[in-house]
C-alpha cells in the first residue's frame, strides 16, 4: 500500500505556529498528560483494589472507561508534544497506526458511557431487576461488544484511508492522524471515505448516544414521578458526573466530524480536538471522584498502602 503513495512520512503542523507558544504549550500539555495518567491509573488501582467496587458494574466500567483513557491520550499526547518542538515528523506506516488507535480507543470510549448509561437506567428505572439484569456476564458482554464494534470501525476506515494518494503537501495542520486532515490532504477522490464517513461512521458513532439519549429519557420520566424533592436530588446526583463527561466527550466530536469536509478549519478543529484527547480524559478521575464517598475511601487506602 505504501508504494502507492509518493508521502512516506508526514509532518505534523502542531496547536500553533507560533515559537513564543511552544515551550509554554509543551510545558501545559505535559503536565496534563502526567495528571492524565496518573488520575486514570489511581482510580483503577483503587476500584481494582476494593472487592466491593470491582464487582458493582457502574464501577467495573469506570475501571474500563479509566484505563482506555489512559491509551487514548498515550496515543496522541506524545506525538503533540513532538510537534510542540521543531516539528514533529511521523512515518506514513506511523500516522495510519496512529489514526487506527485513536479512533478505536476514542469509540471505545463512546461505547464505554454507553453502557454506563444503561446501568444508570437500570439502577434508577428498574431497581429491584438490577443485580440479575446487570450481571457479571452481561457486563462482560457490553465492553467485549464495545473493543470488538469500536474496532471494525477503526480497521474500515483505517483501509479507506490507505489507498489513498498523498502526492503534493505532506504538512497535516493538525497535533496527530485525524481522518478530517488527511482527506483534506489527499489528490485522490474521497468521495468514498466522506460516504462512509457519514453513513457507517455516523451509525457507529450514533449508537452509544442515542441509547445515553433514550436512557436519559427514560431516567428523566422516572425521576419526575418521585414524589419527594430529596428522593429527585439523590436520583439526578447519582447521573451528574456521567452526564458531565458524555457532554464534554460528545459536544467536541459532534463539531469536528458532523460537517461536510468542505467545513473543515484547522485551528478550530483543533482546538476542539484538544478538548476530547486530552480535556476530558484528565477531567474524567476528577469528575467521578469528586463527590464519590466510595471512591474517596478507595482512593485513601491505595495511598496509604503506597506511603507505608
Amino acid at each position: 500500500m505504501i508504494a502507492q503513495n509518493q508521502t512516506t512520512e508526514f509532518v505534523l503542523l502542531g496547536i500553533s505556529d507560533k515559537p513564543q507558544l511552544q515551550t509554554p504549550l509543551f510545558v501545559l500539555f505535559l503536565t496534563m498528560y502526567v495528571v492524565t495518567v496518573t488520575g486514570n491509573l489511581l482510580t483503577v488501582a483503587a476500584i481494582q483494589s476494593d472487592h466491593h467496587l470491582i464487582h458493582t458494574p457502574m464501577y467495573f466500567f469506570l475501571s474500563c472507561l479509566s484505563s482506555v483513557d489512559v491509551g487514548f491520550t498515550s496515543v496522541i499526547v506524545p506525538t503533540m508534544l513532538l510537534s510542540l518542538g521543531q516539528g514533529g515528523t511521523i512515518s506514513y506506516t506511523g500516522c495510519l497506526t496512529q489514526m487506527y488507535f485513536f479512533l478505536a480507543l476514542g469509540n471505545t470510549d463512546s461505547y464505554l458511557l454507553a453502557a454506563m448509561a444503561i446501568d444508570r437506567y437500570m439502577a434508577i428505572c428498574n431497581p429491584l431487576h438490577y443485580a440479575t439484569v446487570m450481571s457479571p456476564r452481561l457486563c462482560f458482554l457490553l465492553l467485549a461488544g464495545s473493543c470488538l464494534v469500536s474496532h471494525l470501525h477503526s480497521l474500515l476506515q483505517t483501509m479507506l484511508v490507505s489507498y489513498l494518494t498523498f502526492c503534493a503537501s505532506n504538512r497535516i495542520p493538525h497535533f496527530f492522524c485525524d481522518i478530517q486532515p488527511l482527506l483534506k490532504l489527499s489528490c485522490s477522490d474521497t468521495s468514498i471515505n466522506e460516504l462512509v464517513g457519514m453513513t457507517e461512521a455516523l451509525a457507529v458513532i450514533m449508537t452509544p448516544f442515542l441509547t445515553i439519549t433514550i436512557s436519559y429519557i427514560r431516567i428523566l420520566m422516572t425521576v419526575l414521578r418521585v414524589p419527594s424533592v430529596s428522593g429527585k436530588l439523590k436520583a439526578f446526583s447519582t447521573c451528574g458526573s456521567h452526564l458531565t463527561v458524555v457532554t464534554l466527550f460528545y459536544g467536541s466530536i459532534v463539531w469536528v466530524y458532523f460537517r461536510p469536509l468542505s467545513g473543515y478549519t484547522a485551528v478550530k478543529d483543533r482546538v476542539a480536538a484538544v478538548m476530547y484527547t486530552v480535556i476530558t480524559p484528565m477531567l474524567n478521575p476528577f469528575i467521578y471522584s469528586l463527590r464519590n464517598r466510595d471512591m474517596h475511601n478507595a482512593l485513601k487506602k491505595v495511598v496509604g498502602r503506597r506511603r507505608n
